[in-house]
């Protein structure tokens, strides 16, 4: 074998490999996950990256890296492709491409079953409402979607109001009502709060609203027109006009939706733009033939996993053929950059999401995904590359998007980066790696010195990094004291990095240890910059990388200095200077956090926060009962012990500890 550098129990676990499918994992030395890939013949696939010489590669760096190997054996290559997908969305390997979960996608609820025809006792039930709706789905309500944005969603529900006239309000608001609100004087509502519409009539409008939102507009269209004609043959000429005015509102809509295409399915629109080493894949939604907008997503890793596909390929190693010559057995087209960016996020986006009818593509994707995604949904799922109509026009827009979106994003890092460098020449930092230079900034918040939280924000990579944000709760100090709210926040992040220093006697520290910061930016002078000095040196650290952020003459944003701990000259960067934009940006994102957490903290303290489920005796029903006899756990802190024992199974005794624990 041309890398002979591995263990041999690795290069035995190789050989003895099954020639069935499966799934690889390479993992580091530091047991670090390097790599997924699928395969049709894991022995084949996985023995060509040992057999050959890669040379100074990727692929070769990867390989070099190779200290363990695990496999899984599956029944086909459609599974491993699934269980591939499912690995690298979990455990983030350095080698494949990722795309970053996003935030779930937004829905639009109608609640209770629209065919009980307005029977059941809750409000949502017999005169369901329509809401927007972000979170996990169940069979108690209707949901329609995913839409790609917060904006869509609102739009169709404005949609609805106008020509359904459903209502949007809270069911407790809906229980109390005595008299329309401004919702009915401005014709967005039936007001079937005060009993204006009837339950029949109300349910017959949801069943319209449900027609429109799962695109039978057409059969929708006609349904309305044969209702206005019965009512008008028997001269109910006013129940006529609502109809014949519905039709106006909806035809009025659809118009300004532009609906040229009669397709009323379904679609996901993907397009994909690579340009500068970094990729944009932009997913537009169509859903009942209204176009409801894209999104945009941004693959990480992609450098690192192109290449290394692309070295493969090169080596002979192709990802799903095993040796076959690209072209063979069908697999010819997808194997480009921009093919296998689709396949990859397709893979990891309808893993949890629901496949539409049909997917319109910009470039063609793995067709053993495209199996595995129809046995997913149980039904074969239509794709295709070429589009004509209405939806070559979607393609060309979601191609402009994904154009527009990456030239967006490269600007905002070129800028970043430029902040970066400015930074590192103002401070005469290397300029070698400034993607691996690390600032942490710490902030001081609390109100008259109530519920004091300190912040620590982490810059890295060219931008902040908010999985890596941490706050601290400050205890044991007199309230308001900033300066040892920062000897308690500085010495309870830092020790750990002086233990593992300490350690280490002078040697290299382990990949996995506690590492200083090459900023340590303080928000504050002379006074917080001191404290922070002192802190370093007790703990034998490099004050060197202490650097506060003084507020300037009149505390006017621009004319901010920078204090060294030590010793250094003050230094002004200029109110227009890229690397004070950076400590600004970095700085007033401390203090935000700090805020947050701050706020968050007095809320729980004057509120009782979650005391009152911490108290023993205190179960879910007499947690209910006191919330709903009080209006809230404020409402039950504010009770006397008298006011609290009028609650059942609420005693004497029982009492007192809740005013305790709440006092």
């Amino acid at each position: 074998m041309a890398e002979n550098n591995h263990a041999p129990e690795l290069l035995a676990q190789v050989a003895a490999l099954p020639g069935l499918p499966g799934v690889y994992r390479y993992f580091d030395a530091q047991n670090q996950l390097l790599y997924v890939g699928k395969a049709r013949n894991l022995k084949r696939r996985v023995s060509s990256y040992f057999q050959k010489d890669h040379g100074g590669t990727r692929i070769g760096h990867m390989v070099s890296k190779i200290a363990r190997l695990e496999t899984t054996v599956v029944r086909t290559e459609a599974e491993a492709l699934l269980l591939e997908n499912n690995l690298i969305k979990t455990q983030h390997p350095k080698y494949n491409i990722l795309f970053r979960d996003d935030k779930s996608y937004p829905y639009l609820k109608i609640t209770g079953v629209a065919a009980q025809d307005g029977q059941g006792d809750a409000p949502g039930q017999c005169f369901p409402r329509i809401a927007y709706y972000r979170g996990s789905t169940d069979k108690k309500h209707r949901y329609f979607g995913p839409y790609p944005s917060a904006w869509a969603v609102k739009e169709t529900i404005e949609l609805l109001q106008k020509v359904f006239r459903l209502r949007t309000c809270e069911d407790t608001v809906f229980v109390h009502r005595t008299r329309p609100c401004l919702l009915y004087q401005i014709r967005r509502c039936t007001a079937p709060c005060v009993g204006y519409i009837s339950a029949q009539a109300y349910a017959a409008d949801v069943a319209d609203a449900q027609a429109l939102l799962a695109g039978e507009t057409s059969t929708l269209l006609a349904q309305l027109q044969e209702r206005m004609l019965a009512h008008s043959e028997k001269f109910e000429y006013e129940q006529a006009a609502q109809i014949r005015n519905q039709i106006a509102a909806l035809a009025k809509v659809l118009e300004q939706q532009a609906m040229e295409s009669a397709d009323e399915r379904d679609v996901d629109i993907l397009a994909v733009h690579v340009h500068g080493g970094r990729a944009c894949v932009n997913l537009a939604m169509v859903r009942g033939g209204r176009h409801l907008g894209d999104r945009a997503y941004f693959p990480s890793q992609l450098e690192d996993a192109l290449a290394l596909a692309s070295a493969s390929e090169q080596a002979g190693v192709t990802e799903d053929a095993d040796g076959v010559t690209v072209g063979e057995e069908g697999h010819s087209g997808w194997h480009s950059a921009q093919g296998q960016i689709l396949s990859a996020f397709m893979a990891q986006h309808y893993a949890d999401q629901a496949l539409p009818s049909a997917i319109v593509l910009s470039d063609a994707v793995d067709p053993v995904l495209l199996q595995a995604l129809s046995a997913q949904a149980g039904r074969k799922i239509l794709t295709t590359t070429q589009p004509r109509g209405q939806r070559r026009i979607w393609l060309e827009l979601a191609q402009q998007g994904a154009a527009l979106q990456l030239t967006r994003l490269l600007a905002e890092e070129g800028s970043q980066q430029q902040r970066t460098r400015a930074l590192a020449q103002a401070l005469d930092l290397p300029q070698e790696q400034l993607d691996a230079l690390r600032i942490e900034c710490f902030d001081i918040s609390h109100t008259a010195g109530e519920a004091t939280q300190a912040s620590c924000v982490v810059f890295s990579q060219h931008k902040l990094q908010p999985s890596q944000y941490r706050r601290f709760t400050i205890q044991g100090i007199t309230g308001g004291d900033d300066y040892a709210a920062m000897r308690q926040v500085l010495t309870r992040r830092y020790q750990p990095v002086a233990n593992a220093l300490q350690a280490a006697g002078g040697a290299p520290l382990p990949a996995n240890a506690p590492r200083l910061p090459d900023i340590v930016l303080v928000d504050g002078g002379k006074g917080q910059v001191s404290m922070a000095r002192e802190v370093f040196e007790s703990l034998g650290l490099d004050i060197g990388r202490i650097i506060g952020v003084e507020k300037g003459e009149g505390r006017k944003v621009g004319l901010e200095e920078l204090v060294f701990a030590d010793g250094r000259a003050k230094v002004y960067l200029g109110h227009d200077s890229a690397a004070l934009m950076l400590i600004a940006q970095i700085r007033d994102e401390a203090h935000r956090f700090a805020i947050t957490g701050m706020r968050a903290a007095r809320a729980r303290v004057r509120t009782g926060g979650s005391s009152l489920e911490e108290i023993p005796g205190i179960g879910p029903k007499r947690r209910a009962s006191l919330l709903q006899r009080f209006g809230g756990v404020r409402g039950v802190a504010n009770a006397s012990v008298q006011e609290l024992q009028t609650v059942e199974g609420i005693s004497a005794q029982l009492a007192q500890e809740i005013y305790r624990a709440l006092h």
